[in-house]
């Protein structure tokens, strides 16, 4: 591990000077209080108390500068700890890697591999079997329920078959029954107007030899009455 070096007191003398000068000097607006500023620091008390601040400056730079030290050398470590880590877990999974290949290579390995291979394709073989047998079992199931609901389905057809053709006989007979009472209205209506006519030619024909009759007798009362104009004539 690399070890920082530390600043000399050359580079700490030749630094707070600066540091104190770069604090000291304080822009201002106005020129009357430059002025005043430096007829302050002229005295002995501004002299002392800038003394003491640049001592407080450059405590304070030295400790900033020893933080940062630290902070490097402790980032340094870091990373020197994270490389030695990645290296070590580098070299264990080498040697777990090579570890594992000569034991894969050994005859035992490779036997409990072969035995734990057919041990796997047996047990395979047997969950196979046994899921072809559930679904098996599951497809004869659903053929059964299937043949009941195509079973059922043709009952329904049939019955509202049988229904169809019940309600198309009950309207064929209704429709006939209906035409067969039509049928014996008109003939009842045509038999009436039958008779009304027959009966209206009775009467026409009783009429008829009612008035021949009357005609005949006053034709038979003509004949038989005498002829008086004739026999006075003839006295």
């Amino acid at each position: 591990m690399r070890k920082s070096r530390s600043p000399s007191p050359r580079w700490r003398q030749s630094q707070s000077p600066s540091i104190v000068r770069r604090i000291s000097r304080s822009p201002s607006p106005r020129r009357y209080k430059r002025q005043r500023s430096r007829s302050i620091s002229n005295s002995p008390i501004n002299k002392y108390e800038s003394s003491s601040r640049g001592s407080i400056e450059r405590k304070n730079a030295l400790e900033r500068q020893k933080q940062e030290e630290e902070e490097k050398k402790r980032r340094q470590k870091e990373a020197e700890l994270r490389l030695l880590e990645e290296e070590t877990a580098r070299r264990v999974e080498e040697a777990i890697r090579k570890k594992v290949e000569e034991s894969l290579n050994s005859d035992e390995i490779k036997l409990e591999i072969q035995r734990r291979i057919d041990e796997g394709r047996k047990k395979l073989l047997v969950e196979v079997e046994a899921q072809l047998e559930k679904e098996k079992e599951a497809a004869l199931i659903e053929a059964r329920q299937k043949a009941e609901q195509e079973r059922k389905e043709r009952e329904e057809l049939d019955k509202m078959l049988e229904e169809n053709r019940r309600r198309v006989e009950e309207a064929q007979m209704r429709e006939a029954l209906e035409r067969q009472q039509k049928e014996l209205e008109r003939y009842l209506e045509l038999e009436r107007i039958q008779k009304e006519k027959e009966e209206a030619m009775r009467r026409k024909k009783m009429e008829e030899e009612e008035q021949k009759t009357n005609q005949m007798k006053l034709l038979g009362k003509n004949k038989s009455r005498p002829k008086l104009s004739f026999a006075i004539g003839l006295k």
